[in-house]
């Protein structure tokens, strides 16, 4: 197939930027999706604001002209107005936001979704079910979403500091209310335990909860594979939580409220808990702390499901969802 990927951010970036903290989730889905194209024998063609003279057919989407080719697939992130730089005979739009009908208005996306008539493809159950319907008039779908492949080839260890939970999710994504359970329902009871965060400054140095150091795709890799649980609430705008599946992927137990879609990212009882309150988000932390052959259990569970998720398997499955559009 000829397939061509769509994205204008105000940022520059190509493959070479995989691992920068300047990406965010969309332009890394971007990147290992076409990395899997080109592997699966497709044609791959990027359209974004990348660098003037970059390689391997990314081309400048602000002074690049498409000459008029054909493509069988046109896949834009989050935006339905970029189809009209080019033609193709299929054409999909990656979406990453709930986005009101409103805001799709006000964001000028309605007349070329109606002219193009694009399926959208969100990235979870939660997002499909809160999304608005006027805005699937032509078909949606289930983008199945994967982690970078240097999570799937890290290897386990065995020396892990049993003392110790983490949260690598954004501090807007209910870091506060975490601090709180922590500080008030979880340390009283484990005041041997230390809980690492992404960096914030509601963080005092109190109840042993410390800010972990910001670096490198592989510190972080490093901070979840020494620790013991992830925690993480939830938050109503999160679609997905990469940061749940990349702990998942590295074999931690999550504790979570199950709030937007992390319930979607846990299987209650064999790879983590999903709380129905604080209190017994408490308790489900302090019993994986407590109890080994628990903590065992749910870690072999999760050592089972390893690897399975994989962008290989997400494009296929992309592909394979095309065919019926």
């Amino acid at each position: 197939m000829k397939i061509c990927f769509l994205d204008k951010t105000e940022f520059q970036y190509n493959a070479d930027d995989k691992f920068s903290p300047k990406l965010r989730g969309a332009e890394t889905i971007l990147i290992n999706l076409s990395n899997e194209f080109r592997k699966l024998g497709h044609n791959v063609t990027i359209y974004n604001n990348c660098p003037k003279e970059s390689k391997d057919n990314w081309r400048n989407i602000n002074t690049s002209d498409s000459d008029g080719e054909m493509y069988d697939l046109a896949i834009s992130n989050a935006d339905a107005n970029l189809f009209n730089k080019i033609k193709s005979k299929k054409k999909i739009v990656l979406s990453y936001s709930l986005q009101s009908l409103e805001k799709f208005i006000r964001k000028n996306q309605l007349f070329s979704y109606l002219k193009h008539k694009p399926t959208y493809f969100l990235i979870g159950e939660y997002h499909r079910q809160n999304r608005s319907k006027l805005i699937s008039l032509f078909g949606s779908n289930i983008l199945k979403l994967s982690v970078d492949d240097i999570f799937l080839k890290t290897n386990l260890i065995n020396d892990i500091n049993n003392n110790q939970a983490i949260f690598t999710s954004r501090i807007d994504r209910n870091l506060d209310l975490l601090l709180e359970i922590w500080s008030e329902k979880i340390y009283p009871k484990l005041k041997n335990c230390k809980l690492l965060v992404t960096p914030s400054s509601n963080v005092s140095g109190k109840f042993n909860i410390i800010n972990r150091e910001l670096g490198s795709q592989q510190n972080m890799i490093n901070d979840l594979l020494k620790s013991r649980v992830y925690l993480v609430p939830g938050h109503k705008a999160e679609l997905y939580c990469l940061a749940a599946e990349e702990a998942r992927e590295l074999c931690l137990p999550i504790v979570t409220l199950g709030i937007g879609s992390l319930s979607e990212r846990v299987i209650n009882g064999k790879t983590g808990f999903v709380a129905k309150n604080t209190n017994e988000f408490a308790e489900y932390t302090i019993e994986l702390f407590n109890n080994k052959n628990l903590w065992l259990e749910m870690k072999n569970n999760l050592i089972k499901l390893r690897g399975k998720n994989n962008w290989t398997n997400s494009a296929i499955d992309l592909l394979s969802k095309v065919k019926s559009i």
